[in-house]
């Protein structure tokens, strides 16, 4: 199937990632590192993960994994079937569109990437537990 390992060079979590029709490129909307929320579990509603990486050739089936990295649990996963690559020298970059995430509880998570089975990069975030103060002000 193949006989590279990709190497990633950028992973980002954002808002959105539009990709632009007839030239490919690609924007990221609302790159950020952290979630917060007031209340457990919380639901992110949208969010993208953008993966840009290099050293591939062949046929390719990458997974997305959202791993609590605390209970080093599996929460979900989402796949890109039979991408083909033809450059080993090439740039390529994925998107991932995940909706209806959920989160137990504040801590440490983690996006790994994976191209037909084998590990080759992370992003890892922050869920923040946002405190209400008395008169409705937010910290």
């Amino acid at each position: 199937m193949y006989s590279i390992n990709p190497s990633i060079k950028a992973m980002l979590i954002c808002d959105r990632v539009i990709t632009e029709v007839g030239t490919n490129k690609k924007s990221l909307i609302g790159i950020f590192e952290n979630i917060a929320s007031i209340k457990f579990p919380c639901i992110h509603h949208s969010l993208s993960v953008y993966v840009n990486f290099t050293d591939a050739l062949g046929k390719y089936d990458f997974k997305l994994e959202l791993v609590d990295v605390e209970e080093n649990k599996i929460l979900n996963s989402a796949e890109i079937k039979n991408a083909n690559i033809g450059d080993k020298l090439s740039t390529s970059e994925l998107a991932f569109n995940l909706q209806g995430l959920s989160f137990a509880h504040p801590g440490k998570y983690e996006f790994r990437i994976y191209a037909n089975g084998k590990f080759f990069g992370a992003k890892s975030f922050t869920i923040i537990q946002l405190e209400i103060k008395e008169q409705g002000e937010v910290v």
